[in-house]
Parts: C-alpha cells; sequence; structure tokens
C-alpha cells in the first residue's frame, strides 16, 4: 500500500498482539459475536451504495491498489467514499475512551492506530489526486440523504467547472 513518502513511520501506534501472553482475556461468546464484524458490505455502506445508485451515481467497489482499499470510488470524478464504523474509527473517542472496561490497553491501541491509518490514507489518497469523502456508520443510518446530497454536490460542483479537477474536461 503506498504511503506518503514524508511520513515518520517511527510515530506509528503500536497495538499488542490480542494474546493471553499479553494479558488480553476474552470468552468463546464474544470470539463469536466479533468475528461477525464485517469489513466490507456492512449495512451502512449498503444503504449509502443503494442510495448513490437510485440516484444514477455509478461506482465501483473496494478498488484494490488504492491506500485503504476504499469502500466505494467513483473514477471519473476521482471521488473516493469511505464508511467508517463509529467504534472502530473512533467516532468521539476522547469521550468513548473513558468507557472502555475490559482490555483497555488493546482498545486504545486499536483505535488510535486506526485513527492515524485513516489520516495516512487520506494523506496518500490527496497526493495522487483523489478527493476523499468519510461518512460515519451512524450518519448514514440516521438519514441518508444528506450523504448522497454531498457526494451529488460534489459531483455537479466538478461537471460545473466550481471545483477544478485536472482530469476532467471544462
Amino acid at each position: 500500500m503506498p504511503f506518503r513518502s514524508n511520513y515518520d513511520f517511527e510515530k506509528l501506534i503500536k497495538v499488542p498482539r490480542f494474546e493471553q501472553s499479553n494479558g488480553f482475556h476474552t470468552t468463546k461468546e464474544r470470539s463469536k459475536v466479533m468475528s461477525k464484524v464485517k469489513s466490507k458490505n456492512s449495512k451502512a455502506e449498503l444503504l449509502l451504495r443503494k442510495a448513490l445508485w437510485n440516484n444514477n451515481v455509478r461506482f465501483r467497489l473496494h478498488k484494490k491498489g488504492l491506500p485503504g482499499c476504499p469502500d466505494i470510488f467513483i473514477k471519473k470524478y476521482k471521488l473516493i467514499i469511505f464508511v467508517d464504523g463509529d467504534f472502530w474509527h473512533g467516532y468521539k473517542w476522547e469521550k468513548k475512551r473513558t468507557t472502555l472496561k475490559v482490555n483497555v490497553d488493546f482498545w486504545i491501541a486499536k483505535i488510535e492506530r486506526n485513527i492515524q491509518h485513516d489520516k495516512i490514507v487520506n494523506d496518500s489518497l490527496y497526493e495522487m489526486g483523489y478527493n476523499v469523502m468519510r461518512f460515519w456508520e451512524h450518519e448514514i443510518k440516521k438519514d441518508v440523504a444528506p450523504c448522497v446530497n454531498q457526494v451529488i454536490l460534489y459531483i455537479e460542483a466538478i461537471k460545473n467547472g466550481i471545483i477544478p479537477d485536472p482530469n476532467f474536461p471544462a
């Protein structure tokens, strides 16, 4: 995965392996629940994709070869869309991190590394000439229309030359 060349990799957050030898414990029930967590085709992602498709926005899914493996890729407009899970990507993290009760050391490092990784991915994509939109899972589930509207407004702005895009003919 290409990353920013000027990023200081010494500052990357190290996430400890989730093993009993490292002091992390889990039950079989918890393990079963966690195995059901999807990284692709989540409910929020499917809602957004269906709404975009119904508004005649055509896209590709999970484009390999791009940093972060984007959820939605609109090549014509060089637009990348990510649907971020509230827990996994740290929605209101400063407040949420204080409420963790089990395996705290692991989860704090894990979520903060995810937040850091998201920033690196965004920077890499911007350097490659892409525009990035990130939507929180709860925003989409609550009301998908504003999210779809934001994408449509961006596309219309490029079509009308409001946002300069060197790859789109004027």
